[in-house]
């Protein structure tokens, strides 16, 4: 049975195709690529539906058995971070057409398939060292995209970008060499057995391993004191790259659950308390930083991009508590920030092109004002956490799950407080680009250059669909909240998860 390879193998094969035989022929690049990316997301709702009854499935490459050979593990966690990076692949990809930002370089189809096949090789893998590989291989398909038609800013932003993440795959080697020194393997299965068998008192190197990866895992989620990186990085590319990085930082994210849940997780060697001491604290200046950098944004992407950064840190409060609960609620956030951030991006991008620029100062109306304005609101109330789309329940569920008594009072101040501080920012800016630009007449028309052209139904539909997808989290917030507990329930099966992965007799 390879479904499970497909995610993987699919866009490797499409993306040389394209950008070989395709790459003078924008039209035949972008039928391919769309339907590539459509067949993407029929096999991972495949994949989804065949992981839905909790079962963890695993290819083995070549048929070499764990820990020996290369394996891949679909379960349910994996297998809605498939459903989740195609879904959003699918959207932007149609946006990028129909605005024409494809084909403002020529390899833009090509690298966007590698991205994919980057980000699902990350979620599908299991083992630690192919998610070093599955990182590089998303990393430097990203370093194309980010630049992708140019610009002195976005260079200078895109070199940030690779001199930050070449120190974090740097740290993430190191963090490597260290464990496998330490353990004699890096599959996580096998991890999760060796580690806890090690004496505390001889675990030094692990635990250096552990704080390792949680600085790479966190510089790739953008959390704090590591994040200073995204909001340049997103403010400067191109709209609709921005819009499909919001599935980067959750692929930190992600690492962070399967890793320090699995393999760190409770008896293994004193390491069990390490993720959750730091990540806390970590997460409640995260959410300050986000919230204090939309509140004081006098660009519109810039303050896009600093939204992104505080979900993240709402999104890690709930990580950090460790348990079943704390983790529903997180992937149940980490799927609404993600559609979210996209979305604004989406529609940051119909109202930028269509201005002398993103700065938040008032300028004459533009064309479709009143829509535009509705789109904003609606994806901004979101973002913030308010009702009733799905960032409201969101928030109510990471509320909920922080419950000890030492963490509630920071963790629901922290929350509560940076939506509050994202409210007002939002509303400011709302208010400049969309309001006070109303009592604003445009003077000389015949000198102006022609008017932008209205948005086309092609180009609205990706927003109109995002806010769809946040709408229906809210409305069918029940039964998705029910299969994201049985996925934080299975993430904390380690030895289903070992079963499966070391002993396929005992396994699923």
């Amino acid at each position: 049975m390879h479904w499970i390879i497909l995610p993987v193998i699919l866009p490797a094969l499409l993306a040389p195709i394209i950008a070989f035989a395709m790459r003078h022929d924008i039209t035949l690049a972008r039928v391919a690529s769309v339907a590539g990316t459509s067949l993407l997301l029929v096999i991972a709702l495949g994949l989804a539906s065949l992981a839905a009854d909790g079962t963890t499935h695993v290819y083995r490459l070549g048929d070499w058995p764990a820990p020996f050979g290369i394996v891949l593990v679909l379960d349910r966690l994996s297998a809605l971070m498939v459903v989740l990076t195609s879904a959003l692949a699918l959207i932007v990809l149609i946006h990028a057409i129909t605005t024409g930002w494809d084909a403002r370089g020529r390899h833009f189809h090509a690298l966007f398939q590698f991205q994919l096949m980057g980000v699902c090789g990350a979620f599908l893998t299991g083992d630690i060292f192919n998610l070093f590989v599955f990182f590089e291989v998303l990393l430097i398909a990203s370093y194309g995209l980010m630049i992708h038609s140019g610009g002195k800013e976005r260079m200078q932003a895109g070199l940030q970008y690779v001199v930050m993440n070449l120190a974090g795959s740097t740290l993430f080697l190191f963090a490597l060499g260290t464990l496998y020194a330490s353990t004699g393997t890096l599959n996580i299965a096998d991890l999760a057995v060796r580690i806890p068998e090690i004496p505390i008192e001889e675990a030094a190197l692990v635990r250096v391993a552990v704080i390792l990866l949680m600085i790479v895992f966190a510089l790739k989620a953008a959390l704090f004191p590591v994040q200073f990186w995204l909001p340049a990085t997103y403010a400067q590319a191109p709209a609709p790259v921005a819009a499909l990085f919001a599935i980067m930082t959750k692929v930190g994210a992600y690492a962070i659950l399967r890793v320090h849940t699995t393999v760190f997780g409770p008896g293994s060697a004193g390491t069990e308390d390490l993720a959750g001491t730091w990540l806390f604290p970590a997460a409640i200046v995260t959410i300050a930083i986000g919230a204090l950098g939309v509140l004081g944004a006098r660009r519109l992407m810039p303050l896009i991009a600093f939204s992104v950064v505080g979900s993240m840190g709402t999104l890690f409060i709930s990580v950090a508590m460790f348990t079943p609960l704390g983790m529903s609620a997180a992937l149940y956030y980490m799927v609404h920030s993600t559609f979210a951030a996209a979305c604004l991006f989406l529609i940051a991008d119909l109202v930028v092109s269509r201005r002398s620029g993103d700065r938040l100062s008032p300028e004459a109306p533009t064309v479709q004002n009143g829509l535009f304005a509705a789109l904003f609101f609606a994806a901004a109330i979101a973002m913030a956490g308010m009702p009733p789309l799905s960032g409201f329940l969101g928030k109510l569920l990471i509320l909920d799950a922080i419950r000890a008594p030492d963490t509630i009072v920071w963790g629901w101040s922290a929350v509560l407080i940076g939506s509050l501080l994202t409210i007002v920012g939002f509303g400011r800016a709302g208010s400049i680009l969309f309001w006070k630009s109303t009592s604003i007449t445009p003077e000389a028309e015949t000198a102006q250059a022609p008017p932008p052209a209205p948005a086309t139904v092609g180009q609205v539909a990706p927003v109109m669909l995002t806010l769809a997808v946040l709408a229906g989290l809210a409305v069918f917030a029940g039964p998705v909240s029910a299969y994201l507990g049985e996925t934080a329930s299975q993430l904390f099966d380690r030895q289903g998860y070992v079963d499966a992965v070391l002993n396929p007799s005992e396994g699923g």
